[in-house]
């Protein structure tokens, strides 16, 4: 029997309405005890030291879920591993993470997700993935989705692609309502967006670089709106779709009513998009480079805004690693993408907690309790006895500045590199291992 302990800290679990002083006991691999402060004394006596942590001045919440990362193997583990991605995942406090379908080959089948899903890769955190909506992505044929979910698919995308074609989409949603799984889109008409490698505005013409228009995102979006109220017009059925990495005050809109006149979509944001606009490119600044791009001050806002009232579902990083060279080039020719696992929750504190007053639940509630709703992921995102342990503790008060040379990840493309950050994890438990601690630093408070 294992256990670990978890002492004097203040309890944030926002799917059972708990915010108070609280102590947390693990035994193998679930949560065995929530009780008020003392009422575990008499175990903590007898447990070691180094089966307990204390959580003084700290908040213990649900470990963090991150819907949407990029762990680049097979095929690109130059940029990344899934061993080193969840290593960074750790470090953010984040507990499962899904992994998108883009490594080479495309995960399309039971094969390559079972690969990637075995121990043989040595995820540090809880692993899941969401296999390729198309066969190769390519937007033409739906995988078998009926085996893939045997297999242990929690959703299809063929993220860093649109799925085009309304017929194909249409049979991909369709297929999806039947498993009750989700259907994730890239929202992105790319017949506007070719040849474009930043959001069209001011910025890109005093840059002379083509723009993305704010069209390009909404236009899909309102199509895939209008897929699902004919589908369960005609067919009887519930679809889901979740939007990725919303950036546009118009495609907002357009979810924000759908969501009032019920149907069933869901919809993520990055931190990147909710803290920088597209000025931070500055001259030519790669590690500002992603697809969808960093937008308008209108737009940033519109999304805060969306955060606050909750037409926005979850937070979810977008992390994508490329190595040093790879971004090392004109800015047109550089890949899309941002490393974000360890900046996530100090983001989202220091601009939604502090900049904007979001409550410290509802910040938590964003990055765990509703990700795990999304995907329907039972016994994740909250403290109940019996559910996974998986827990983050974190100092929500302190300040600290991201240095991209410590990071875990493989890679270092982050555009945050020597920013502040709000909220520091301290301690990361998956299924009960400690997977992620930092030990008492010298003359700084310690939780």
């Amino acid at each position: 029997m294992s256990e670990l302990l978890i002492l004097n800290g203040r309890v944030v679990d926002p799917a059972q309405g708990v915010d108070a002083p609280r102590d947390v006991l693990v035994r193998d691999g679930r949560v065995a005890a929530v009780e008020p402060p003392g009422a575990l004394a008499s175990l903590a006596d007898s447990l070691p030291k180094e089966l307990q942590i204390d959580a003084a001045g700290c908040v213990v919440a649900p470990g963090l879920i991150d819907i949407h990362v990029h762990l680049r193997e097979p095929g690109q583990t130059h940029k990344e591993t899934i061993a080193t991605g969840t290593a960074a995942a750790a470090a953010g406090g984040f507990t499962t993470v899904v992994a998108m379908p883009n490594t080479t080959p495309v995960n399309d089948s039971v094969e390559r997700l079972h690969w990637m899903l075995a121990a043989e890769r040595h995820p540090l955190i809880h692993l899941l993935a969401m296999p390729a909506a198309t066969f190769g992505s390519n937007g033409c044929e739906i995988t078998d989705f009926h085996a893939l979910v045997r297999a242990g698919a929690v959703g299809f995308t063929d993220d860093g692609k649109p799925v085009l074609e309304d017929d194909v989409m249409r049979a991909a949603l369709t297929a999806a309502a039947s498993l009750n799984v989700p259907v994730s889109q890239h929202a992105e008409d790319t017949r506007l967006t070719g040849g474009c490698s930043m959001n069209l505005g001011p910025v890109a013409f005093r840059l002379g670089l083509r723009g993305m228009p704010a069209e390009a995102e909404a236009r899909i979006v309102e199509r895939d709106l209008r897929l699902l109220r004919e589908i369960e017009r005609a067919d009887h059925v519930r679809p889901h779709l979740h939007v990725q990495h919303v950036s546009t005050a118009l495609a907002l809109r357009a979810i924000r009513a759908s969501k009032k006149a019920g149907l069933y979509v869901t919809c993520e944001a990055a931190p990147h998009h909710f803290t920088l606009t597209d000025e931070a490119i500055g001259d030519y600044d790669t590690n500002a480079k992603m697809n969808p791009p960093l937008r308008a001050e209108a737009d940033r806002r519109a999304l805060v805004d969306a955060l606050l009232d909750g037409t926005v579902d979850c937070i979810a990083t977008d992390h994508a690693p490329h190595a040093s060279h790879e971004k090392e080039v004109e800015f047109d020719r550089a890949p899309n993408g941002i490393t974000g696992l360890e900046t996530a929750l100090g983001l989202a504190l220091r601009v939604l907690h502090r900049e904007h007053g979001m409550t410290l639940s509802h910040v938590v509630q964003l990055m765990s309790a509703r990700p795990a709703e999304v995907l329907r992921l039972r016994g994740r995102g909250d403290l109940r006895v019996g559910s996974h342990a998986d827990v983050v503790v974190f100092d929500a008060g302190e300040e600290w500045k991201f240095a991209v040379k410590d990071s875990r990840s493989k890679s270092k493309n982050s555009p945050f590199d020597g920013a502040s950050m709000l909220g520091r994890v301290r301690a990361t438990v998956c299924e009960g291992r400690v997977v992620y601690r930092v030990q008492r630093p010298e003359k700084i408070p310690y939780c």
